[in-house]
Formats: C-alpha cells, structure tokens, sequence
C-alpha cells in the first residue's frame, strides 16, 4: 500500500491564516504545510484508492499532490476538520462509497454513518456503509477495521488498514486513555499515525491542563488529544515499526515544530 499524508494539521491547520507565531512563520519560510487532516491509501495492485477522512482542505490537497481521486472514504467521526470535505463529492464522482460507524452517540442520538446520511442527504452521489465496531469490512482490496478511541464528548475511532500482512493503524483524534480492546486490534503497525496535537509542557496552558500522567508527564492534553510524548508512549506500548506524528497544532514551539518525528504534508510511504 502507498501511503500519502495530505493533511497533518489540527482543526486551523499551520500556517493559521492571520497568525505570525514563531511557528506559522516559520512553516511559510521552509515552504510546508499542515492543512486539515486526511490520509490517502493507495492499492497498487487493486488500482483503488481509500481516502481516510474527508479534509475541508480536500480541492487543495488534490490539487497538489499527485494522487488520484478517492474510490471510497471512512470518516472517523464528524468534527468538521474530518467531515466537511465531502461536500467536494458534487460533480466530481458518479458514485462514492462512504464508510462509517453505526454505534449510536449518546451526545447526538444518532452514529457517526447517520449524521453523515443526514448531512449530506443531498448528494445522491454519497452511499453511505454502515459498520459494527470492531466489525472488519473490505473497501478498496483492503481489510479495514474502525476501533473505538476516546474523544470526548463525540465518538471517535482509530482505524486500521491491513491487506497480506502489511499493517497501517491510525489512532484517530483521541486521548491517551485508548480502551484496551482497541489497542489490541491497533498493536503491531508497519506504520502507525498518532494525534499529538501539541508537547506536554503546554498542558499548562489548557483550562483543564493535562491528564493521564507517567512519570509527571501528561499524555493526555485537555481530554481529546494526546500530547507528544503520549503519542510517542502509545507507539512504543502498539511495538510500531515506524511511527509520525499528525494532528499538530501550531501550538508547537518554533524550533521543535518541524522536527522528526511530526510530520509534514506531503510524506509517502510505501508498505
């Protein structure tokens, strides 16, 4: 499978339009950019390609990178930094399988697979594909299983991607407090793509600082997102083979904002 990360940024993506942090600035003047996040899998030998979360960045992302347009999609929960990009399905498909979880949220009263029905019920072109957590599914050649993750207050699922023993997991948005079942389906990634949406020592910085803390060192940030080293505790606990970080905010301080292993949009990877 060809890997291609086409947003790796948070909900403001970096540069943030209107900001001159050090970070933002500095993400003009080596010339890269996290837009909103969406993750492109190809299989070379089915000639399909599986679009993982629909950027609001969608027409810019396919715009300048050099990957065909999605066969499918799964949607890993329906903040709009994942979601609003379907709305880029008008004209441009005749038909777009769309593949979601079907477990019902008590903060909606409806799934992830009916609020995306719902939405965007005017888009005959939009098939949505109601799926069981846990329940593994085909799209695109590959086995994909979406795992319960904890984002609160909306349900959210990290996802796996797996086709004749190669392994991509994703993490979705989620805290460090991933339910033990869910890791076992994550564990042993050839890659895994972990949200670390800033470094611990911000924690101080949120309203509710951090959580989930080993050695004095939150892995949580708030309670929705890990931070950098819980992301980087999450891998070593999953044994990834190779791991990048995504879902970074601008938040980062300037001179570690860019530095290995957050990830940059763009990056390929072939497994």
């Amino acid at each position: 499978m060809r890997v291609t990360l086409l947003g790796t940024g948070d909900t403001t993506g970096t540069p943030t339009p209107g900001c001159t942090c050090g970070t933002c600035e500095r993400a003009r003047e080596l010339g890269v950019e996290r837009s909103r996040f969406s993750v492109h899998v190809e299989n070379e030998r089915t000639g399909k390609s599986l679009l993982i979360d629909a950027s609001p960045d969608f027409r810019h992302q396919f715009l300048t990178r050099d990957v065909p347009l999605p066969d499918e999609i799964v949607i890993s929960h329906i903040h709009f930094d994942h979601l609003d990009g379907l709305g880029n399905a008008y004209r441009l498909f005749d038909t777009l399988p769309v593949h979601a979880a079907n477990e019902v949220d008590p903060a909606t009263g409806e799934s992830v697979a009916d609020t995306i029905r719902e939405k965007y019920d005017y888009l005959d072109r939009i098939t949505v594909r109601d799926h069981a957590p846990f329940e593994r599914f085909q799209a695109c050649g590959f086995d994909v299983t979406l795992v319960p993750v904890t984002h609160p207050p909306l349900v959210c699922y990290g996802i796996v991607i797996e086709r004749d023993g190669t392994k991509l997991s994703l993490s979705g948005d989620t805290s460090y407090d991933i339910p033990t079942r869910s890791k076992e389906v994550l564990a042993d990634p050839d890659l895994f793509l972990a949200d670390a949406i800033v470094p611990a020592s911000l924690c101080e910085r949120h309203p509710l600082g951090g959580k989930d803390y080993v050695d004095g060192v939150p892995r949580t940030f708030g309670t929705k997102h890990m931070t950098r080293e819980g992301a980087l505790s999450m891998a070593t606990e999953l044994n990834a083979e190779r791991t990048r970080l995504v879902h970074l905010g601008h938040f980062y301080p300037a001179e570690e904002a860019f530095c290995d292993p957050l990830a940059v949009d763009g990056e390929r990877y072939v497994l």
